[in-house]
């Protein structure tokens, strides 16, 4: 970014001048001064608030651990108990002849 020099600061100055007239510039340099300040303090704000997050490490959750079933000893016991049932039997409940009224 270049820097503005002596000489840029008076051609800015008269053009101002030129622009606004003399009863309004001290006004819009006021207006424009707060604007200014205003501007710097969200900006520093904002980049504190961005620095502060960066700092702090999020919790540190433990790793969530995998539910495992006792082991029956028979391989096959296990994948038959896993397996659907016939015809979806096993899900329906059993008649006993006892009537529910």
């Amino acid at each position: 970014m270049p820097n503005i020099g002596f000489g840029e600061i008076i051609v800015i100055l008269l053009v101002a001048l030129l622009v606004f007239g003399p009863r309004k510039l001290p006004e819009v340099g006021r207006t424009v001064g707060k604007s200014l300040r205003e501007f710097r303090r969200a900006t520093s704000n904002l980049k504190a608030e961005f620095e502060q997050d960066l700092d702090t490490e999020p919790p540190r959750t433990p790793p969530r651990r995998r539910r495992t079933l006792p082991a029956s000893g028979n391989g096959a016991a296990d994948e038959a108990d896993d397996a659907p049932s016939p015809e979806g039997t096993a899900d329906r409940p059993t008649d006993t002849g006892e009537s529910t009224e």
